[in-house]
């Protein structure tokens, strides 16, 4: 197998060739690596630089580069997993290129999660989490962590594999970055909480082709009640923009206030905040002094997630402003205006054309078309 030598952030580790005519280049080796995936990767190295969890356990290592850089910028315990012979001899070839002192597992991610305990657990999988999350949640002392790349399902592009994989119903709305994120979140408490522990999200996001978790994990029937009272849905009306949110494992029958259509219940999904102010702050004071290659990135992603409002959906004002037949003014003029009417406003993360506030929707379309 021909291997190429790559560096993040501090640490140099070797990947197999790929084929840049392939259509999917990390396709094309016989074990995964996605340089796409680099700020997902720096997200976690700058998150743990902060949270220093005793042990850590990367569950689906592949070349092993997010358990290699754990070990060696955060001097955490690490163990790397695959169940695949080639990665693993590829993962214990790194281990010792750098001179690292970690545990390198050859087992299925479900076995070793099920007989191990670790403060942390990094489920990263190609595609669905889903089959590993219920092992993982068991596994977890403190942190579980969960990489989700089968964005269509979520979001609701491809609807019956969203519902079977995830025991919800998404809809493809304009917030679908949004529904994704928090059909996955959901998906992730509703299996932990089953073993009366409770869930607080700590740094979660959308990017690109990718969604990304960082929960705490706590004990206690309480805390898992009080996690279990985020459980809700998003009402969606069918014939207009407007949308709104209800707690509960059920959803009550809702009617639209502009155009008393009934609404859609898009869920359930989690409600509520999806990061950690404090922590977020911590990552941001650090995040200049470390090697990352994606430092200015993860920087402007702390910077949007920490002003984001907890609204579990956006109104996309280009949307709206084509519903309204308007040429709308700057998105930050937009967000001024109601702002200067009483109502919170701002960004999404995940997208520039994301507006977030809790105004009614008139009073938004007013903003949008300059009123």
């Amino acid at each position: 197998m021909e291997v190429v030598w790559v560096t993040e952030g501090s640490t140099a580790f070797s990947v197999p060739k790929q084929d840049p005519e392939h259509r999917f280049p990390p396709g094309s080796a016989p074990i995964f690596y996605n340089r796409r995936m680099e700020l997902n990767r720096d997200a976690t190295i700058l998150l743990l630089s902060v949270l220093r969890p005793t042990d850590y356990l990367d569950a689906m290592g592949a070349t092993g580069v997010r358990g290699l850089r754990v070990a060696h910028e955060c001097g955490i315990r690490v163990t790397i997993n695959d169940r695949d012979t080639r990665a693993v001899d590829l993962i214990r070839q790194n281990v010792r290129h750098l001179g690292l002192d970690l545990e390198v597992s050859h087992e299925d991610a479900n076995v070793l999660a099920s007989r191990r305990r670790f403060d942390a657990v990094d489920l990263d999988p190609f595609g669905t989490p889903a089959p590993f999350v219920d092992a993982a949640a068991r596994s977890a002392r403190r942190f579980l962590f969960v990489t989700a790349t089968d964005t269509a399902p979520l979001c609701g592009a491809h609807l019956k594999a969203g519902m079977r994989r995830y025991f919800s119903r998404p809809m493809n709305t304009e917030y679908h970055a949004e529904v994704a994120l928090r059909t996955l979140m959901g998906f992730a408490v509703r299996e932990i909480i089953k073993y009366d522990r409770g869930v607080e999200p700590v740094f979660c996001f959308a990017r690109e082709h990718f969604l990304r978790l960082h929960l705490r994990i706590t004990g206690g029937a309480a805390a898992a009640d009080r996690t279990l009272a985020h459980i809700g849905y998003v009402m969606q009306c069918p014939a207009c923009l407007y949308r709104t949110e209800q707690r509960g494992l059920i959803p009550d029958p809702m009617r639209c206030e502009c155009c008393n259509a009934a609404l859609i219940p898009i869920g359930p999904l989690w409600c509520g905040r999806i990061n950690d102010p404090e922590i977020l702050a911590a990552m941001r004071s650090v995040v200049e002094g470390l090697v990352l290659n994606t430092g200015p990135q993860c920087a402007r992603l702390i910077d949007l997630c920490l002003q984001e409002l907890d609204t579990s959906s956006h109104y996309d004002y280009h949307v709206v402003a084509k519903s309204r037949r308007v040429s709308p003014a700057g998105i930050e003029r937009v967000v001024e205006r109601l702002q200067a009417l009483g109502y919170r406003a701002g960004r999404a993360h995940y997208s520039g054309t994301a507006l977030k506030t809790d105004a009614p929707l008139p009073v938004i379309e007013a903003a949008v078309s300059g009123g």
